[in-house]
């Protein structure tokens, strides 16, 4: 998964959280056996974490389809950890869930975060200290 230019949101941010989890799809992607599970791992982290950043900011800036976007959130990351134990037989799974992630992130990024974003920038919010840890 490469780094986009359409990826950004103009959301500093919310781009360098992107980029984090860009790297992190790509290096799951290119993952052998030894490295598969811990790079999955890493990339549950990185994503609840990202998704806990993204609701703050929601939730501080009064952003009205909250639910839906935190509903596509609670989708994607409680399919990350179905496939967690699948790598552990097949290394094979990562490059699939790589590719997949990254077809969602293209559609998620252009559609919801932008519209966060678009928001955000409205309002002209600025995420208060400690809500935009990476």
């Amino acid at each position: 998964m490469d780094w986009k230019e359409t990826y950004v949101l103009g959301h500093a941010p919310m781009d360098d959280t992107h980029q984090h989890f860009v790297g992190i799809v790509t290096k799951l992607g290119e993952a052998d056996s030894a490295d598969a599970l811990a790079c999955m791992d890493e990339l549950i982290a990185h994503t609840v974490e990202h998704f806990e950043q993204e609701k703050r900011w929601m939730l501080e800036c009064g952003f009205p389809p909250l639910h839906c976007h935190e509903g596509e959130h609670d989708r994607v990351l409680q399919s990350l950890k179905d496939m967690r134990p699948s790598l552990q037989a097949d290394s094979g799974i990562a490059r699939i869930l790589a590719k997949e992630l990254e077809e969602w992130f293209a559609q998620h990024a252009a559609t919801m975060d932008d519209a966060l974003a678009f928001f955000m920038r409205q309002v002209a919010y600025v995420p208060t200290p400690g809500s935009a840890k990476q």
